[in-house]
């Protein structure tokens, strides 16, 4: 069966490996580029990256073996209970790409895919009927082929820089992903290839819209309530022009699935775990394995099976994230008491070895 590929992030790219020849992806960006994403990659990720022919190490991936949970100038710590690697969005996805190009997949980049009729088709390229297609446009729905997600979307807008941080800094760094909690949001602090830090945040637009909506105004705001977070930024040095950006992500969405389902839904568009968790790339690329093993069977099949295998990690996660919104310090001061706590909070979001 020919199949089409609507986006070259980490499910479309993954996908288009395991299909190799008589599929097609497309990619609206011309080149490598940054993406928002916290760039953590869980054990379970890496594992499918190399059964892929990806070694994320040999990419320049860099370890993650403990995990902080900060609130102002409180600091809990634990160690992970699995091995974890930090790894830019530009690099996996442009790896992942050679490789489906490499394994007989037609990689086409600089073009969009839409629907016409229910039959999709690429500007420039006509219509592709007959081809079953795999939506795997991330964070950004297709237009005819939105997800519909069982609450709103929180008014929430994602943020993301790449920093060069202070040599000490950097040093007290490696090795952690550190998740910092602040009034109206939360973010990620965590090193990447090449020395390059990852600032990843997720605010309310009041709070954004009260920091006039700059990133200047956000990080002088971070810096106010967190001593640990100023610290870390001193002397740290932009590597962005401008953060990127991104609003109302649907955080706890997997997709119900009908059983007149024609096109399968991969990564975000099937299941948006909230990010904290560090497991969205290991359910992105397992979106990818799922689905091409279920492509003869059709798209019905597919997501019962992808929501069997995820939706009790994603509710877990979503309670988890509400508790930490809801009650940062009281979620630092559990985690200080108990350390544990976080390497459990761990197990319970990811995706079992046996799915």
């Amino acid at each position: 069966m020919r199949v089409l590929i609507a986006g070259g992030g980490v499910a479309g790219a993954a996908a288009a490996c395991l299909l190799g020849p008589g599929c097609t992806l497309v990619e609206r960006e011309a080149g490598a580029h940054d993406k928002i994403c916290g760039e953590f990659l869980s054990v379970e990720a890496a594992g499918y990256l190399r059964r892929l022919g990806v070694d994320p190490v040999a990419l320049g991936a860099v370890p993650v073996e403990r995990v902080r949970l900060v609130h102002r100038d409180r600091v809990a710590e634990a160690r992970l209970p699995f091995a974890a690697l930090g790894l830019s969005r530009r690099v996996l996805d442009a790896a992942l790409l050679e490789r489906a190009a490499t394994l007989g997949a037609t990689v086409l980049r600089g073009h969009s895919v839409r629907l016409e009729g229910g039959v999709p088709s690429v500007a420039g390229l006509g219509r592709f009927p007959g081809h079953a297609l795999f939506l795997a446009t991330g964070k950004h729905d297709l237009r005819g082929a939105r997800r519909e997600p069982e609450r709103a979307p929180e008014d929430l807008v994602g943020l993301k820089m790449y920093l060069r941080l202070e040599a000490g800094q950097a040093a007290a760094l490696a090795g952690s992903v550190e998740v910092i909690l602040f009034e109206g949001g939360y973010g990620g602090l965590q090193a990447v290839e090449d020395g390059g830090v990852n600032l990843c945040l997720l605010i309310e637009r009041a709070v954004f819209a009260r920091c006039g909506e700059s990133w200047d105004g956000v990080q002088s705001m971070l810096e106010a309530e967190s001593a640990h977070l100023r610290e870390r930024l001193r002397g740290a040095v932009r590597l962005l022009e401008r953060p990127l950006a991104i609003f109302r992500v649907p955080y706890g969405f997997v997709h119900r699935g009908t059983e007149t389902d024609t096109m399968f839904r991969l990564g975000d568009q099937a299941v948006v775990i909230p990010s904290f968790s560090g497991d969205g790339v290991s359910m992105a690329l397992h979106s990818a394995f799922r689905a091409a093993a279920a492509l003869p069977g059709g798209a019905p099949g597919y997501h019962r099976r992808l929501r069997r295998d995820v939706a009790g990690q994603v509710g877990r996660a979503w309670t988890l994230y509400r508790a930490g919104r809801m009650a940062p310090g009281l979620t630092v001061a559990g985690a200080r008491l108990w350390p544990g706590a976080m390497r459990w909070a761990a197990r319970l979001t990811r995706v079992p070895v046996v799915a």
